[in-house]
């Protein structure tokens, strides 16, 4: 330096000591202009090649940017107006150092340069410069200096010597600072930019560098949600560079690359494998061996790796935050370091007191630094979680429309929409802490030395102690992962047999078993909770070792520092800075293990993922789709066809010539290959040898329809535009026009998913409009017919399909069963177990008598159309058809082929409907006909469900009412949840305690007296810290283990007893959804989130209260501050737990649209694919990722809002308290100090994790709500009235009397039953029948009382039914329901669940029920296992157990509601004849669509409008010619 300078001094700085400190001229000239000069040149290049490559658009000049660039210029010229005052004074002989001509020419250079960055970032687009901002900011932080110490100087002097630099000096600071302030504003968006077209746009894209850096944009989005609740409307417009549209491709583009070298590699390896076997085997020694071993080490090739594909998509990107946590770990120890010196500020009494305040302004700095750097880290970080979760949804849900069905069977559509939801949200939340993997190693590693430094090798034990910690905490992870696991399936068993009871509810309440399954669920339930407990024991451990381990830490390195020499002093400096710096190691210490963990996950998933997306593809070109201008719309040549390539081929030799414009029909047997034909068509299946080509666009009418969920008319459009005159023919072509007067909202009507409120035909239908609508060239109809009724099907034989239909001059391929058409085709396929039998014209076929004559006459050819009243009694009922109702009897009517293949699609639809995860409301659904169709006119139905559901909404917007709380104190026990807190209180007082005693104990140092009671001090602190640790793990077992556990009981069994005791019509206006919504959701909240909230909340308070009161004992100063600073935190939490809730609302529930629109997908990629509307789906895919990510980004910058704004919070704590410790430090012994500044430093911690806390118990708190809101549901009558029970062998004789009786479904709609009469004598068989919806089964519900009498009464053996109790009354009757509900566990359970009989009496009942073969050829016998819905039986045995229990209870009165209409004739037969010989004696009431089982009854009822037609003998009935004749002659009887 003494070139540069000459006899300027450089540094020894002599005032350091005084009261006016003033920095060397040498240094003022040198150093200071030089640092923001080497800053922007070293950054320049780098920033200049970044913006090369991104611009963004070109910005107008703006007066803001003119002034700019004036001012940059003025600057230069200031610079060099020193410059070349140097070289004037050189001329004039008075030699300057070097200096006066370096800095100047330096400085000017750099504002050119600065100017030139200006206009350079103008073009590029760049709206508010970070890097300049930042520039500017070193240029007047170091100009400062100089300012005060040129004032100093002239007014030292009495006068300025040098005039001309010292107003240049005042200019250049001048200009500086106005430049500052001007970058601190914002150029206009650039040109063209999405910000001009967009209305909702991100304010982030135009925010300028400090409103970025402090997240300042995200308030405009805080206040709004604050005032009111936010909705979808008021979010903003993804980034585009986070959208799906970029980012998938780029991971796609990724993957494509390495597939590609994977392939490359191999087939490099794979041939150097060949020339190697190629040679060896002409060795003499080499056998076939060797050769095979080498051919198997050629399989393993390298597969290709998705990670890498992963970190070449976002690696760059989640490196820049990689960097921001590499700096944010070096600042945060520069803290402790400044706490020493503050420290030993406080002991040297003679000290300038600007060094205290320079020092706590440094504190605050570097702690403000900290915060703005490690949010900008998790910003970075939390995006790119969020852009994998993007790129992986969008990666997988491409995947799943093109891969093979081979890879289609291997993973079920709940295991792909897991990959979606959980191993994409894994990926997301591993991003979060992945810098963690070397951060914390490096923290530990600096932890370390700094310690090292200041207590020597005694760190050591210390470290011991938190290594020995390490295996403890994983042990504890561990076990507590098992409790896990095991508490999820007690939880999922759980949840499946509410799902069983409630599907299954009205089956409970007729038999009156509700009691048997209460116990059932409430043992899980126990079982559930006694592994909660366990859980506890643990969490409770490992709190008190996570809470206790800084102090376990420094007990023993201060008791070993102190004891292992004699001069060892433990002063306050060497206490505080240590404590400070364990606080930082606790950190790291913990996360290590987790982060690990979640890696390990990961990776499973990774590999999950990676299989999937490796799978194989369907080959496009599989079917030759170019126009060649043959006459043959469609021709398979030698075909060969196989779902997976290694079977045998399904369809073998098939030549298929079809001419343009004709109809093609295929006919054969169940399964011998016609909707595989279909399939070979549209390319889906795997292509052996032989071509396919298709002329022209292809439309597909699935066997079972595939509807979306949107809306009618959407379903029909499909994506094509709306032309209202093609739109109505297709319907009424259709036959839909009289469905749309039915359904709710006409053709806007939402059908729910997998078209639920469709009936099969209805779905039927809209699938072939939606192929009509298409107006394809080829239409492949894969037996469109089956699902539809008879007259229907004619319909639209003749008006779509048919040579006169729309289609004609169409080609069409119909498969289908009906025979009556076949006359009218062009030619007929007949398939025969995958081979093409015969091909050509009706008659010609007829002729030739092969197979298909064969086909013709196992159906006699009597008209096929019998009357409509029969088969629409069949299809219409929905009734569940099995497959045994196939059996062959040629002598009945029902026996026609187009009913039985309604029954088999019936069955079909069913089973679907069954493994339906998302509807449980199957049961309810699937109501009968005849209580459904008069029980609610749809509007009534509709306006009913809207009210529910806004209701179930309602409950959930605003802040949580202090009630709710309350509630759950209640719960807990009022007096227990007080001493709860008081617990915690206590806590914080010993740990407070324990670190005053340190701050005494390190005040001996300064009294000299040390050795004489350091045994006195090290026992007491340890007494402390160990009490502290005991009330932690007292607070938490009685907290987590005993109280919050017996809230969680209690609140379960109110919610199940008040479900079991709800009426029926609850049942029937709740979905069951919702319902077990309540049972897993809400109460696995109240078991496991709750009770954590409330203990991180109130740790985190206590500790807050701690800090800010020994801030306060100690400088009472500070209690001016906490006002404010307090006022300041409330005001940002209230903004942020309103907006976060909301927005926390919006993300789940825009989450769920993309898991079911994907399964959704999956079910119908065929369909998608021959309609060719893949890119589509794909689009709507991704808008619905990006509608999710919409809410997630706002979700995610909420929480660096806070955070930021919360730690300035704890910044400012942090000042003060070093204020205040400096100017009292006359008062304040050293201990207290470091005491008190060391305890300010964790503050911004718990500050931060109350909010959160506090947001995540209100929104967790509403569980509670929503529990209690169920618990108190209206409850039907009591299950049983003690001073009225009847005697126990009621009812002796089984008279019914109806008296002027008179029923409603529910309040305020109509009638069913009017003012019946009628009187049944004991014994007597009575039929009931009626048109559908006459109110044959309200009937039978009134006998059981599941509808309540709107007046009148039924009278059974003299007993009033109204009065006693409905268990009473129901376990005296025995019913046979329409659906035959079974529940799984053992067949023993399901027929008797309360063990009342012996294994004698359930043999015979299964004997006489025709089940005793089935059951004994079972190994398991009596305890075979029934699966979930009995679905392990056919519908049919599933009657049979029902006619078992019927058998078992053998009340006097037995009704019977339609049983026999599931099942063969010949087990009809049966049944009718058990029923004949075992209930001869009993009153029977049947409900009978099968008139021939009630010919021989007492007498026949014949219900009309809900009123009594006829009751006669049924001889009588037929004489009469009245209704019940007209039914008998339909049905061929009369």
């Amino acid at each position: 330096m003494e070139h540069l300078c000459g006899q300027l001094t450089f540094w020894p700085n002599l005032t350091l000591h005084s009261d006016r400190p003033d920095l060397p001229e040498c240094f003022q000239l040198s150093v200071l202009p030089w640092a923001p000069c080497i800053y922007l040149w070293a950054v320049s290049p780098l920033y200049i090649l970044y913006l090369k490559r991104n611009s963004r658009g070109y910005i107008m000049m703006s007066i803001l940017n003119r002034i700019k660039t004036v001012l940059g210029l003025i600057l230069w010229i200031v610079c060099w107006t020193d410059l070349f005052s140097s070289f004037h004074e050189m001329n004039q002989n008075q030699s300057k150092p070097p200096i006066y001509f370096v800095t100047p020419l330096i400085v000017g250079m750099t504002m050119l340069l600065a100017t030139f960055l200006i206009q350079f970032e103008r073009l590029k687009g760049v709206q508010s410069s970070g890097v300049l901002f930042i520039f500017w900011t070193i240029s007047v932080l170091c100009a400062i200096v100089p300012f005060r110490s040129k004032i100093m100087h002239a007014n030292q002097e009495n006068g300025v010597g040098d005039k001309l630099r010292f107003t240049t000096f005042y200019i250049y600071f001048g200009l500086t600072l106005l430049e500052l302030i001007l970058s601190c504003f914002n150029e206009k968006p650039p040109l063209f930019s999405s910000v001009a077209t967009d209305p909702n746009v991100c304010p982030e894209t135009t925010a300028g560098f400090l409103s970025k850096m402090t997240f300042w944009w995200f308030t405009s989005m805080a206040i709004k949600g604050y005032k009111s609740p936010l909705e979808n409307k008021d979010l903003w417009s993804l980034n585009k560079q986070d959208s799906s549209e970029l980012v998938v491709p780029n991971l796609l583009n990724e993957w494509e690359v390495e597939k590609s070298k994977a392939q490359s590699e191999q087939s490099v390896k794979e041939q150097a494998t060949f020339t190697k076997t190629g040679a060896e085997t002409n060795h003499v020694g080499s056998g076939p061996e060797e050769a095979e071993v080498l051919l198997s080490e050629r399989k393993e090739s390298r597969k290709p790796s998705f990670l890498w594909a992963l970190l070449r998509a976002f690696g760059p990107y989640f490196l820049i935050g990689s960097a921001f946590k590499l700096l944010q770990d070096l600042i945060t120890f520069v803290n402790p370091q400044l706490l020493r010196m503050l420290i030993d500020f406080t002991k040297d009494k003679h000290a300038p007191l600007w060094w205290g305040y320079a020092l706590a302004f440094l504190m605050f700095g570097t702690s403000l630094l900290q915060t703005l750097i490690l949010h900008q880290h998790f910003q970075y970080c939390f995006v790119t979680g969020m852009r994998l979760r993007s790129g992986i949804i969008g990666a997988i849900y491409r995947k799943s429309l093109v891969i093979t069905n081979e890879a289609k069977r291997s993973s079920t559509v709940g295991e792909v929409v897991n990959l979606m939801s959980v191993d994409a949200q894994r990926f997301m939340d591993l991003t979060t802490f992945l810098n963690m993997l070397w951060s914390a190693p490096l923290q530990i590693i600096l932890a370390l030395f700094f310690l090292w430094q200041n207590l020597g090798p005694s760190v050591l034990a210390g470290v011991a102690v938190m290594v020995l910690l390490i295996p403890f905490n994983a042990f504890i992870a561990m076990k507590t992962r098992t409790y896990q696991v095991e508490q999820m399936k007690y939880k999922d068993d759980r949840i499946k047999l509410m799902n069983e009871i409630l599907n299954g509810i009205k089956v409970l309440k007729l038999y009156a078993w509700e009691v048997s399954f209460k116990e059932k669920i409430l043992q899980i339930r126990q079982k559930e909770l006694n592994v909660l407990r366990k859980t506890a024991y643990l969490s409770a451990l490992s709190t008190m070792a996570w809470t206790s381990a800084p102090f376990l830490v420094a007990l023993t390195t201060f008791a070993v520092f102190v004891t292992v020499k004699k001069e060892n002093i433990l002063d306050a400096e060497r206490a505080f800075v240590s404590l400070s710096l364990f606080n930082i190691l606790r950190f790291p210490l913990n996360m290590l293990p987790q982060v690990i963990s979640s890696i390990v996950q990961a990776s499973v998933s990774l590999k999950r993922i990676q299989d999937f997306l490796s799978h194989p593809e369907l080959d496009p070109e599989s079917v030759d789709r170019r126009n060649n201008t043959s006459e043959y719309a469609v021709t398979v040549v030698n075909g060969k066809f196989a779902w997976v390539k290694q079977d045998q081929p399904t369809l073998d030799n098939i030549n298929v010539m079809v001419p343009q414009g004709s109809l093609l029909a295929v006919v054969g047997h169940v399964g011998c290959g016609k909707t595989s034909l279909v399939s070979a068509l549209l390319g889906e299946m795997e292509k052996l040898e032989g071509q396919i080509s298709i002329r022209g666009s292809v439309a597909y009418v699935p066997q079972q329809a595939w509807i979306q969920n949107c809306t009618l008319r959407d379903n029909i459009l499909f994506g094509r535009p709306y032309v209202e005159h093609k739109y109505r023919c297709v319907l009424e072509a259709c036959a839909l026009t009289p469905d749309l007067e039915v359904l709710p909202g006409g053709d806007q009507t939402e059908i729910g998913e997998k078209g639920i409120n469709l009936s099969g035909g209805q779905r039927q239908r809209v699938s072939l409009a939606r192929a009509l609508y298409s107006e394809s060239d080829v239409y492949l109809l894969d037996d469109p017919l089956s699902a539809v009724d008879a007259h229907v099907a004619k319909h639209i034989f003749d008006k779509v399909i048919g040579p006169e239909g729309v289609l004609k001059g169409k080609t069409r391929i119909l498969v289908t069963h009906g025979i009556s058409f076949l006359p009218q085709v062009d030619n007929i396929l007949v398939l025969v177990d995958g081979r093409v039998s015969e091909m050509g014209s009706y008659q010609e076929l007829l002729k030739q008598n092969g197979a298909f004559a064969e086909f013709l006459r196992n159906y006699s050819l009597e008209d096929i159309i019998e009357d409509d009243e029969v088969t629409l009694s069949l299809v219409d009922e929905e009734e569940d058809f099995p497959d045994d109702a196939l059996s062959n009897h040629a002598d009945m009517v029902d026996n026609e082929p187009v009913v039985n293949e309604a029954r088999r699609q019936f069955m079909r639809q069913i089973s679907i409907m069954s493994n339906d995860p998302e509807n449980p409301k199957k049961m309810s659904r699937r109501r009968r006909c005849s209580e459904r169709k008069h029980s609610e006119p749809p509007a009534e139905k509709k306006e009913q469900k809207v009210d529910k559901l806004i209701q179930a909404e309602t409950t959930e917007t605003g802040r949580v009412k202090f009630k709710v709380y309350w509630e759950y104190m209640k719960a807990v026990g009022p007096l227990l949840s007080l001493f709860i807190c008081f617990l915690y209180g206590c806590q914080s007082a010993a740990a407070i305690g324990a670190n005053f005693w340190l701050s005494e104990w390190t005040n001996d140092a300064e009294n000299n007296r040390t050795q004489e009671n350091m045994e006195m001090r090290v026992g007491v602190y340890a007494a402390l810290g160990i009490s502290q640790g005991a009330l932690i793990l007292a607070n938490c077992l009685l907290c987590r283990a005993y109280s919050m556990l017996k809230a969680a009981h209690a609140t379960h069994l109110h919610m199940l007893q008040a479900i079991l005791r709800a009426p029926q019509a609850f049942f029937e206006a709740t979905p069951s959804g919702r319902v077990l919504n309540r049972f897993s959701k809400d109460v696995d909240t109240i078991d496991s989130l709750i009770p954590d909230n409330i203990d991180i909340w109130m740790r985190t308070f206590w500790y807050t209260v701690n800090v800010l009161l020994v801030c306060s004992a100690l400088t009472p100063m500070f209690l001016i501050v906490i006002v404010p600073l307090m006022l300041f935190y409330w005001w940002v939490q209230r903004f942020y737990v309103a907006t976060s809730r909301q927005l926390k609302r919006l993300e789940s529930v825009s989450r769920s649209p993309i898991y079911s629109h994907f399964s959704e997908t999956i079910t119908g990629t065929s369909v998608i694919r021959a309609y060719g509307r893949n890119a589509a789906f794909v689009l709507l895919s991704d808008m619905k990722v990006d509608e999710n990510q919409k809410s997630y980004y706002p979700g995610i910058v909420s929480n660096r809002w806070l955070g930021v704004r919360i730690e300035f919070i704890g910044n400012c704590i942090v000042l003060f308290a070093a204020l205040f410790a400096a100017v009292g430090r006359d008062k304040l012994s050293p201990g207290l100090v470091g005491l008190s500044v060391s305890y300010a430093l964790q503050v911004t911690m718990s500050l931060n994790w109350m909010v959160r806390m506090t947001s995540d118990l209100e929104s967790n708190i509403v569980a509670v709500e929503r529990v209690k809101e169920y618990s108190e549901t209206q409850t039907e009558a009591p299950w049983v009235v003690q001073d009225k029970r009847p005697p126990p062998d009621w009812p002796p004789e089984g008279n019914v009397e109806f008296v002027d009786y008179s029923v409603r479904y529910r309040e305020g709609l109509d009638l069913v039953l009017r003012n019946i009469s009628l009187k049944v004598k004991g014994g007597e068989k009575i039929g009931i029948v009626g048109r559908t919806g006459a109110g044959k089964s309200s009937m039978t519900l009134c006998l059981f009382r599941l509808l309540e009498a709107a007046d009148g009464e039924i009278v059974i053996d003299e007993v009033k039914i109204s009065e006693i109790g409905l268990h009473d009354l129901r376990s005296k009757l025995t019913i046979i329901p329409q659906e035959p509900v079974l529940f799984s566990g053992s067949l023993r359970m399901n027929l008797d669940p309360f063990d009342k009989y012996t294994d004698e009496e359930l043999w015979k009942a299964l004997e006489q029920s025709h089940l005793k073969k089935f059951v004994s050829n079972q190994s398991a016998k009596l305890d075979l296992e029934c699966s979930e819905g009995g679905e392990n039986l056919s519908v049919g045995q599933r009657q049979l157990v029902c006619l078992a229990r019927a058998l078992l209870r053998k009340t006097r009165i037995l009704v019977l509601d339609e049983a026999t209409a599931a099942v063969d004739l010949e087990t009809d037969d049966l049944i009718q004849s058990t029923i004949r010989t075992q209930f001869e004696d009993c009153t029977v009431f049947t409900i009978a669509h099968r008139l021939n089982t009630i010919m021989d009854y007492t007498r026949v009822l014949v219900l009309d409008k809900g009123q009594i037609a006829e009751f006669d003998t049924p001889a009588n009935l037929i004489a009469q010619k009245g209704i019940f004749f007209g039914m008998a002659k339909d049905a061929g009887l009369a």
